[in-house]
């Protein structure tokens, strides 16, 4: 898959997170949701591009089996006084997705996940809102995957 398949997966992930969060929609219901009626169609006018089905799913499903330990290491990271069920819904859903890759996906160089990540984010929120995304995920990046910014 093109890059671009991924990039959008990462969107849809962040969506779906977003809509489980807010909505209290389980794992499989968002699935059968997303991959039946969003992914690849037009909704409403607008055309849901094409994404990589696998990695969607794997970020969704590791997001799910690791969230609380995950929701802890950003809230280690986020500025004093600000647990992550203080974020934004949808910045939420993009730490929590980021995060999971930082952590899981080594095989994803942690600036490309920085990257997708806050590209996402400024898709959805203010200014200062990415800026925020983007200086928590470089921190955990830089904790997690310290050998990424050597040298």
């Amino acid at each position: 898959m093109s890059r671009e398949h991924r990039a959008n997966a990462r969107l849809a992930a962040v969506q779906a997170l977003y809509q489980m969060d807010v909505a209290g929609k389980g794992l499989n219901e968002i699935l059968a949701e997303f991959e039946t009626f969003w992914i690849g169609r037009e909704v409403e006018g607008e055309l849901y591009k094409p994404a990589e089905i696998d990695f969607f799913r794997d970020v969704l499903n590791g997001v799910l089996k690791d969230q609380r330990e995950l929701d802890l290491q950003v809230d280690a990271t986020l500025q004093e006084g600000w647990p992550l069920r203080r974020v934004e819904a949808v910045m939420r859903a993009v730490l929590r997705a980021g995060a999971y890759e930082l952590k899981k996906r080594k095989d994803i160089p942690a600036r490309v996940v920085i990257t997708e990540y806050v590209d996402v984010a400024a898709a959805f929120l203010a200014k200062d809102e990415v800026g925020m995304t983007n200086a928590v995920l470089d921190a955990l990046a830089r904790k997690l995957r310290a050998e990424d910014f050597e040298g």
